[in-house]
């Protein structure tokens, strides 16, 4: 457990070193490129949240090519500020394209998080529990069927002396009560039984049976 303490230790110190010496860079080329106060600053945190952002689209492994292209153009401007501040650039005498490439730095950084963020595949909401959307519109697509819900008809006698009763499932009564509050505050009169029977898509028989017992 110790030497595992530590080897985390160590990773984590080297990191802070690193990310620290970097940031420094960064601050220096930008400032040397005529970007002084605040906005020297900025510069390292710019390049530092692009590669952030990234490093998680690499690690969700969606659009992995957009990732490593911003990636790489990145981990590039961090790694240049780094051999530029080795002596290979005379910071007191800073060339045009190193200051054009400064200057324009904000737009790419701006265009590559904007795509980062926004071009992963979009995720269905508003799904209910057994998957379908949930509407609250009678009779439209997420609404229960209630002849697929219906139980089977009961065996009946051959020569029966009257109708037998209409079993009506509670989930479907309670459906038809929408229903029929929707057409009165529609409407202002109640819902006949023949239009509660289209609106449901039921046989006469049941509709007569649900009518019962709104």
């Amino acid at each position: 457990m110790r030497a595992q303490l530590a080897r985390i230790d160590a990773v984590l110190v080297q990191a802070v070193i690193a990310a620290a010496l970097s940031f420094a860079h960064l601050h220096d080329v930008a400032s040397a490129a005529g970007q002084d106060g605040w906005k020297a600053w900025a510069y390292p945190i710019s390049v530092d949240l692009l590669l952030v952002a990234a490093w998680r689209r690499l690690r969700t492994g969606e659009a992995k090519a957009a990732g490593w292209c911003w990636f790489v153009i990145a981990l590039a401007a961090s790694l240049g500020a780094n051999v530029a501040t080795a002596g290979l650039l005379d910071l007191n005498h800073v060339p045009a394209w190193l200051r054009i490439l400064v200057a324009g730095w904000p737009a790419v950084a701006f265009l590559g998080g904007t795509l980062l963020a926004h071009s992963a595949p979009a995720r269905h909401e508003g799904s209910g529990e057994d998957g379908r959307e949930l509407e609250s519109i009678d009779g439209q697509e997420g609404a229960p069927d209630p002849v697929s819900e219906l139980p089977p008809p009961p065996a009946t006698d051959p020569a029966p002396s009257s109708p037998p009763p209409v079993a009506v499932p509670a989930a479907l009564v309670d459906h038809a009560r929408k229903v029929a509050t929707e057409h009165h505050t529609r409407t202002g009169t109640a819902i006949d039984t023949t239009t509660l029977r289209a609106r449901l898509g039921v046989p006469l028989p049941m509709a007569d049976a649900i009518a019962a017992q709104l």
